[in-house]
């Protein structure tokens, strides 16, 4: 293991020696190029001049359109050290992994399609929830990215990362077509109708099927439309963009190795073959800019609806050996906001200043449900929860149906029965108001010095209505915090910047935790109630590097403490918060352009990942035999070559590795190995209309885990609870061949 390390960071020493011997070169040869004409890479801009920290990047429509994508969210992966895998198939959204933080769903990863949020607070499934299916990549301009709570325009859920994806004004008039061996389809049509100088309307539509290797196929379905109107740009202009998206198909949710050993499934196969899930997304938003002599204004708005229907059984039978522990997590959400953000640039004593003023509201209105169901098509009348002390049923939870089967009623299971309440296990009504103001301040000192200072104060309001609770809940609170933030950065110098940088930022937590709606879901009760928001502090140091002629090199060691980390619980489905914890490492980015048609790139992060606290309080307040956080990876890496404009050849070879990690919270064993795998794309444009392209994933037929636990599960109504390895493993070498033609 330690190899694959020393290799992944000879590559990055590779990259700056390869990029010196240019430079020697280029000093040999003659005049040496100025930097500016010769540090323009194919996947990020150059933000010397222009960053506040290292870690802070603009990824190009070059990048997105050359790097092999296997799902949609993996267009995130041209972020550096950020991967995205999944854990329970496509129905469901993906799961991220960035600086040592396994961020489940989206717990601290907050995106952005054209300025709407797509994370999900007090969500069905998991805190800050962010399917990212209805995307389609012919339609991004690019994105930008940030890391750690140092940017005072981001708030909830934006404490590890964020990004922001731009759609694009103008979309080349196409239709494309794949076919893939896992039996994957997809169609795609858009184009633009330009009505003159300054406006425009485009629309797209994409149709898509997916089996993937899965016993039985996937049957993975989805729509997705989109249609926008422009005026001008987003400087000076305005436009109103319209998205829908519709898809069901089952889950592959992580299986029991045990249960490959003993031939009850294959290595793809799943247990229950009912589970599944169907999504619907609508939404309609719009943007205005206007710029003027040393002033610019820029505000969006937004209105999203979405449902979401999940049927997962984790644990088979362990709860209930009479009808099994599958459960239908559902919601209904209508998310409305905006936000508006005045720019104002000065001289302040002469010395010139650029003072960004910012307003964002965000309203959800969710309905959200948890019912015990059966064959994912019956919807029992009782509930399960894991065992209980002495003591019976906590308040709030009525005892089962008389006619309940005797199985479920923990004769040989681990679960103790209740009764459902209007079929729900429990059901909710919420209501979430979250008011962010911030201002940010960037001071030019002097040519080599300037100071961006930043402050971001939230007001977050919830309401709670529990539709199961008895007696009946209803419940309000409100909490704000004061987020400051603030880097200092140094050059340039030699073509080069240095960057100090701190901040405040915080996730918000399920109200239901809160308010403690839901029978065993939030803090134990020896750590206290769970906060609404849970804030974080990071710190980090970096540099920016253009000084090596046709290289970008980016160098950042960071620090970030957490006063509550959210963990998954696979009973409920959900996360929940548990203990403080810190993160701290190092991150390693560098691009080698040696000449116009090809880049050289490698993204390196290693994280040492502990939870804070002495031993006493990890195992007598949060139940954690030590400080080891569960899918926490010491090393993500990534590396390939992208190659545009070869003649008629395009494509790219990428490389991406997660690293090992520990799969049970707080302990250091067990751990899974992780996985390592190649993607390769190879394009060819047989005219200025048709091109043609192969993309073959997992190259080497890596066969690894693409995510994986540790909790128990029983696997048949009569078989005795197993603890260990629950794994979704990774889709074997596949093919899809696209076939694209411009009209």
């Amino acid at each position: 293991m330690q190899s694959k390390y020393l290799g992944a960071g000879l590559s990055a020493l590779a990259l700056a020696a390869a990029g010196q011997a240019s430079a020697d070169d280029d000093a040999s040869g003659g005049a040496a190029t100025p930097v500016s004409e010769v540090v323009v890479t194919a996947s990020r801009l150059d933000l010397v001049g222009k960053a506040i920290s290292a870690s802070q990047g603009s990824v190009t429509k070059e990048a997105i359109e050359l790097r092999p994508i296997y799902r949609i969210g993996q267009l995130y992966e041209t972020i550096p050290g950020l991967v995205v895998t999944v854990h329970s198939g496509e129905s469901k959204a993906n799961q991220y992994q960035l600086r040592g933080f396994d961020l489940d769903h989206g717990t601290d990863f907050a995106s952005f399609v054209d300025a709407m949020p797509v994370n999900r607070g007090t969500n069905a499934h998991g805190q800050g929830y962010a399917d990212q299916n209805f995307l389609m990549p012919q339609i991004v301009e690019g994105l930008d990215y940030t890391k750690g709570p140092y940017y005072a325009q981001n708030g909830d859920f934006s404490a590890v990362g964020s990004a922001r994806v731009r759609l694009a004004d103008d979309l080349p008039d196409q239709v494309s077509a794949s076919a893939g061996t896992l039996r994957d389809f997809e169609g795609f049509v858009g184009g633009t109708d330009r009505l003159d100088a300054n406006d425009r309307v485009w629309g797209a539509l994409q149709l898509g099927h997916v089996d993937g290797p899965w016993a039985p196929p996937s049957n993975f379905n989805k729509i997705n439309a989109a249609a926008r109107f422009s005026h001008g740009d987003d400087a000076d202009g305005y436009s109103l963009t319209g998205m829908y998206y519709q898809s069901a198909g089952r889950l592959e949710t992580d299986q029991s190795v045990y249960a490959v050993q003993q031939g009850l499934i294959g290595r793809y196969g799943v247990l229950d073959p009912t589970d599944h899930g169907a999504s619907l997304r609508a939404s309609l938003s719009g943007h205005y800019g206007a710029s003027g002599d040393g002033w610019a204004l820029s505000a969006n708005a937004y209105d999203v609806y979405s449902t979401m229907s999940l049927y997962n059984n984790f644990t088979h039978f362990l709860l209930d050996p009479a009808n099994g522990d599958q459960e239908r997590q559902y919601e209904q959400r209508n998310v409305l906001g905006g936000d508006a953000a005045l720019t104002l640039s000065r001289r302040i004593f002469g010395l010139p200043t650029d003072t960004v003023f910012g307003l964002q509201e965000r309203y959800d209105d969710v309905y959200v449900d948890r019912e015990h169901t059966l064959r994912g098509a019956v919807d029992l009348d009782y509930c399960e929860a894991p065992s209980l002390p002495a003591g019976g049923l906590p308040q709030g939870l009525l005892p089962p149906p008389a006619d309940t089967p005797a199985g479920a009623l923990n004769d040989g299971g681990a679960g103790v029965a209740y009764a459902a309440v209007g079929g729900a296990c429990n059901a909710d009504r919420v209501h979430l108001n979250d008011l962010g103001a911030y201002a940010e301040t960037t001071l030019h000192w002097t040519s080599w010095l300037r100071s961006v200072i930043g402050f971001r104060e939230e007001y977050f309001y919830a309401f709670d209505h529990s539709l199961t609770q008895f007696p009946s809940f209803t419940g309000s609170t409100s909490q704000t915090l004061p987020q400051p933030k603030g880097s200092i950065i140094l050059g340039p110098w030699l073509k080069t910047e240095f960057y100090l940088s701190a901040g405040r930022g915080f996730h918000s937590n399920d109200v239901r935790g809160v308010f403690g709606t839901v029978g065993l879901e939030g803090l134990t009760p020896t750590a206290g109630p769970t906060p609404l928001l849970a804030p974080t502090n990071g710190e980090e140091i970096g540099i920016r590097s253009n000084l090596i002629p046709k290289v970008g090199l980016q160098v950042a060691f960071f620090r970030e403490d957490f006063s509550s980390e959210l963990a998954f619980d696979e009973d409920q489905g959900q996360d929940e918060p548990t203990a403080p914890s810190r993160r701290q490492g190092v991150e390693v980015s560098a691009e080698y352009r040696p000449f116009a048609w090809i880049e050289f790139n490698t993204d390196l992060s290693f994280t040492h990942a502990r939870y804070r606290g002495s031993l006493d309080t990890l195992q007598n307040v949060f139940q954690l035999d030590g400080p080891f956080i569960a899918n926490a990876p010491a090393f993500i890496g990534s590396a390939g070559v992208l190659i545009d404009n070869l003649g008629p050849w395009y494509g790219s070879l990428q490389w991406r590795d997660l690293g090992p990690y520990s799969v049970s919270d707080g302990d250091q064993s067990p751990r899974d190995a992780g996985y390592s795998e190649f993607n390769l794309d190879i394009g060819y444009k047989v005219s200025a209309r048709l091109k043609l392209q192969l993309s073959v994933y997992n190259l080497l037929n890596t066969k690894a885990n693409a995510a994986a636990f540790d909790y128990e599960s029983q696997l048949t109504p009569t078989s005795q609870p197993v603890t260990g390895l629950q794994v979704h493993p990774l889709e074997p070498i596949s093919a899809r061949f696209a076939v694209t033609a411009m009209f």
